[in-house]
């Protein structure tokens, strides 16, 4: 009994010299957080890219949109005349739809496919841009650790805004 009470007393103590240690390990260590998804929301070069992306797209959309009316229009006149055309001429004019609507797709389907992969390299140039500020900031203000991406940060520790700034080329305030 004793030797149990003693064998605690010293794995107590054991732990809270091992607290203390980390404690105050943590306390001379600096710890910062990024958010990636405010990076690349809030960013002068992350907005730059997304106009880039919609200039670029824009005539493709806007030809996808009036494929899509096209479609809507051949539907409603299918619907509406369908039952007074003859089976020759309702057979061509659904024959025409589904030509259309595969064509439509396809462009859709090439559209998006299209529209993710150069969104997805003018982000990782963004983001490229956005890690080199975030060690610049780490560099120049001593941080041991920057994270991106958590579950939960305090805002105390929390630099986002410094990295948009810096991206924007503005100097980082402290």
């Amino acid at each position: 009994m004793i030797r149990t009470r003693f064998l605690l007393a010293l794995a107590l103590s054991s732990a809270m010299v091992f607290f203390s240690i980390c404690a105050e390990a943590q306390a001379e260590g600096r710890i910062g957080f990024v958010n990636t998804e405010r990076v690349l929301r809030d960013a002068v070069p992350a907005q730059r890219a997304q106009k880039k992306i919609e200039t670029e797209f824009q005539k493709r959309d806007q030809e996808l949109v009036r494929l899509g009316e096209q479609l809507k229009k051949m539907q409603d006149d299918l619907e509406k005349n369908g039952v007074t055309m003859s089976e020759a001429q309702r057979k061509t004019k659904e024959r025409d739809f589904n030509e259309l609507n595969t064509q439509f797709q396809r462009k859709q389907r090439e559209f998006r496919e299209d529209l993710n992969q150069r969104r997805n390299e003018e982000l990782a140039q963004v983001v490229e841009q956005a890690n080199r500020v975030i060690r610049q900031v780490a560099e120049a203000e001593k941080y041991d650790i920057i994270f991106q991406d958590a579950v939960y940060a305090s805002p105390r520790i929390d630099i986002t805004d410094k990295v948009i700034k810096a991206l924007e080329g503005k100097p980082p305030a402290r």
